[in-house]
């Protein structure tokens, strides 16, 4: 018995690993965020097996259950819609569930969409912080704050519904100075990467409509004197 927590592509579906297909075609069933999302990347690699949905709604009532279910089969995919397990997704709570119970698991290497935003921000990546879905209300101040007096480059995922009053609520807390890359899209058709200030990512973000996935890097406050000084944006 054993359970592989599988990433997937976070757009483009050639950035799925040979390996992460031969472990789904081999799977007894597959754990999905949504099984209509696994299903049509199942569909695309001509791959047929049963799908059970695991998702934030359900997976503290389906634990045991589950549990019960992968000792019973000799392997089990668990996957999300979009990169690896457990990362501001399901899957911590089940993968923490199976080590009690003597399970195996083994995390394949794979897609996730804070390491490519963080690389091609260029913005220092030696050290940093990652902070997930940031609070939508309460305690987005204090969260902000401490980022802001952090000693790395801290990166976040939000929503686009929420980016322009996030910005804009950052540069008081920032600096208007402060470096930030804001990603979109990443590895898709219409992928986006805005590289510059806070003050002119509020400018930008403020003209245009804003659609999909949301990957926002911010530099230290040493890198905002840095840029001052020796601009890190052309």
């Amino acid at each position: 018995m054993k359970l592989f927590v599988v990433p997937t592509p976070i757009g483009n579906l050639e950035d799925i690993t040979l390996r992460a297909l031969k472990v789904l075609r081999e799977a007894d069933f597959i754990l999905c965020e949504d099984t209509r999302t696994t299903g049509n990347l199942l569909r695309h690699f001509e791959i047929t097996k049963p799908c059970v949905p695991y998702h934030i709604r359900n997976e503290h009532q389906q634990l045991a259950s589950l549990v019960t279910r992968i000792q019973q089969a000799e392997s089990v995919a668990l996957t999300s819609d979009a990169g690896t397990p457990a990362i501001s997704d399901p899957g911590f709570l089940l993968v923490r569930e199976c080590l009690r119970h003597g399970i195996e698991v083994e995390c394949l290497p794979g897609a996730t969409a804070l390491i490519p935003a963080l690389v091609n921000s260029g913005l220092p990546a030696s050290s940093f912080k990652f902070y997930g879905f940031i609070p939508h209300k309460k305690g987005k101040e204090t969260c902000l704050k401490t980022m802001a007096a952090a000693a790395e480059t801290a990166i976040f995922y939000e929503s686009p519904y929420r980016l322009q009053k996030t910005l804009e609520m950052m540069v008081p807390i920032f600096g208007e100075n402060r470096p930030v890359c804001v990603s979109r899209e990443l590895t898709k058709i219409h992928e986006e990467n805005f590289r510059g200030t806070l003050a002119e990512a509020v400018a930008h973000f403020a003209s245009k409509p804003v659609k999909g996935e949301i990957v926002v890097v911010v530099g230290t406050a040493d890198a905002a004197e840095k840029q001052e000084e020796e601009p890190i944006f052309e």
